[in-house]
């Protein structure tokens, strides 16, 4: 078992003596370009290996999450925290590489659904290999130990932050 503790207090001595007074505004900016970084991380890889953003694996990671692996394009909107025409436009590139198909509704013509295609599950389950080996990465067991990631997911959660296929707000 290793002993995280000498390692903790060399690399990282905030992490043990917190602020005395911590700023909001410098936890949120800070938050905010952690934030990026991930987001870098996920983008290059996703983008290198299958030509896709985080933005579009978020997109089919919740499409396949919802039953029949079809949701109202307002329902993953509201999902994403995004509005219905940056659905509408995060979509477009999806469904003309053949990842997602657009389907009416069948008693409600307004009403349109987003669905993965077959294409698109056997693709995510690419992607998903990809993701997990990114976060693997960035969270590695050298730097961060199970009880880092709990707190760390539980803080994150308090400010917002959901798991996909929970509700924003």
């Amino acid at each position: 078992m290793t002993d995280h503790s000498d390692r903790t207090e060399q690399t990282d001595p905030a992490r043990t003596t917190p602020a005395p007074n911590p700023d909001p505004l410098d936890t949120a900016l800070r938050l905010v370009r952690a934030q990026t970084a991930v987001v870098k991380r996920f983008d290059a890889s996703l983008s290198s290996l299958h030509g896709v953003s985080l933005a579009d694996f978020t997109m089919l990671l919740h499409l396949s999450q919802a039953p029949g692996g079809r949701m109202r394009r307002v329902d993953l909107a509201e999902a994403l925290g995004l509005t219905a025409s940056g659905v509408t436009r995060g979509l477009a590139p999806l469904e003309r590489i053949g990842l997602v198909s657009r389907e009416a509704a069948a008693r409600d013509a307004r009403v349109a659904y987003a669905a993965l295609t077959p294409t698109g599950r056997e693709r995510l389950a690419e992607m998903l290999r990809t993701a997990r080996h990114v976060a693997a990465e960035h969270f590695a067991a050298e730097q961060w130990s199970a009880e880092d990631l709990g707190l760390l997911s539980a803080l994150l959660t308090r400010v917002g932050g959901t798991a996909p296929g929970q509700r924003l707000g």
